[in-house]
């Protein structure tokens, strides 16, 4: 038995049956080991493209602050029975502190599933100046990314802003055409009046891409409905990290950045930090780039990594020693997201209706509205939701 169905198996014995659908071991049948089942999984990629211009510090806040909210909504979405990947790409555009050969455009992050390199770019960004060209940036999105070619993938970019959307020498019908004939969907979020969104052109940006349009009050506050389970969910979140195993060359440097994004999200606000925590015990958050068990739980073998990119403390250990080191960090992970889990599912319930009444009184923030459109455009191509 291979260490990844190893894990597989302990994963799926730790897990409570009410819960273990929603811990990431995409319901492996022990009996039949194929980690080729991991690349039949639909992809949800997302390229983020914020307006960084002076206007728009409350849109960066609120961006930065619901990240892990945004994450958690998709964490409850299901393809064929299984959970999609998820593949997040950062722009900005708009803010004269950039290069004007390249429009006052600068990719931030290309298409990944580092959320906590997400997080950290999110946070580094700082707003200067004012020329917003959004055909400009959507060509870019387009053009840069390595965008899937299957059929079953969502794939869409949201775009933030509260220019005009006709602006810059790029033209705007062009790039949304060359968006939608490659399957990209262009989503429109105007900061500002509905009316001024749509006569300044940015419901027009959405119909040509066959996306959609929103708007929101960039400067609303992000209101945090505390629960009773947001103390334990957060205790707990934080314990989950002494279950990565760090290896290669980039291994503790992201076991920091894991670290290091959970002191910014309890900086910014109970809300923030409660969401990320959550996010981590879901399916969404995978490091199996830089984290032994993540990577062995999805076909790496762990006797073909070589010994000088395994952890110190593990070079030491004989082949059945690091074996049973990666299995007993995997068991402790399924039990620890598992309780979050369960956590989760009863303050979700908790503050739903509370939530609700918010938007029903202020309007959308920007999580509730790339999750809105997220939700639509997912059931269109038949995903569900839990």
């Amino acid at each position: 038995m291979t260490l990844a169905l190893m894990l597989a198996a302990g994963t799926i014995l730790a897990a409570s049956p009410a819960i273990a659908e929603d811990v990431e071991t995409t319901r492996i049948e022990v009996v039949v080991p194929e980690p080729a089942a991991a690349a039949e999984q639909a992809t949800v990629q997302i390229a983020i493209l914020l307006d960084t211009s002076n206007s728009m510090d409350g849109l960066i806040d609120q961006a930065k602050r619901e990240l892990w909210s945004i994450v958690n909504e998709l964490a409850l979405a299901r393809h064929d029975g299984q959970r999609p990947l998820l593949q997040i790409a950062l722009y900005e555009y708009g803010n004269n502190g950039l290069s004007v050969e390249n429009g006052y455009v600068r990719q931030v992050q290309p298409l990944t599933d580092n959320l906590d390199q997400i997080s950290q770019d999110l946070f580094a960004l700082t707003t200067n100046g004012g020329d917003e060209y959004c055909g400009q940036v959507i060509g870019a999105a387009v053009n840069q990314l390595e965008w899937s070619d299957a059929t079953d993938d969502l794939k869409a970019i949201f775009i933030a802003g509260n220019e005009p959307f006709t602006q810059g020498s790029v033209n705007w019908e062009e790039a949304c055409s060359a968006a939608i004939e490659r399957g990209i969907v262009v989503n429109t979020i105007f900061c500002g009046p509905e009316a001024q969104g749509i006569s300044t052109g940015w419901q027009g940006g959405a119909l040509r891409s066959d996306g959609m349009f929103t708007h929101i009050d960039q400067n609303q506050e992000v209101i945090h409905v505390a629960a009773p389970q947001d103390e334990e969910i957060t205790r707990l979140g934080v314990e989950l990290n002494s279950t990565y195993i760090p290896y290669g060359h980039e291994g503790a440097e992201n076991w920091a950045r894991q670290s290091a994004m959970d002191a910014t999200a309890a900086e910014e606000s109970e809300s923030v930090n409660v969401q990320r925590q959550a996010c981590k015990a879901s399916g969404m958050y995978l490091n199996s780039g830089w984290d032994l068990v993540d990577a062995c739980a999805n076909g790496v073998e762990l006797a073909e990594v070589k010994e000088e990119d395994l952890p110190e403390e593990m070079q030491a250990m004989s082949e059945e020693e690091r074996a049973a080191h990666v299995q007993e960090h995997a068991t402790r992970r399924a039990e620890l997201q598992t309780r979050i889990q369960e956590l989760t599912a009863e303050r979700r319930v908790f503050v739903e209706a509370e939530r609700q009444r918010i938007r029903d009184e202020e309007g959308d923030s920007l999580d509730s509205a790339i999750v809105s459109i997220i939700r639509r455009l997912a059931e269109r191509m038949n995903y569900e939701f839990e």
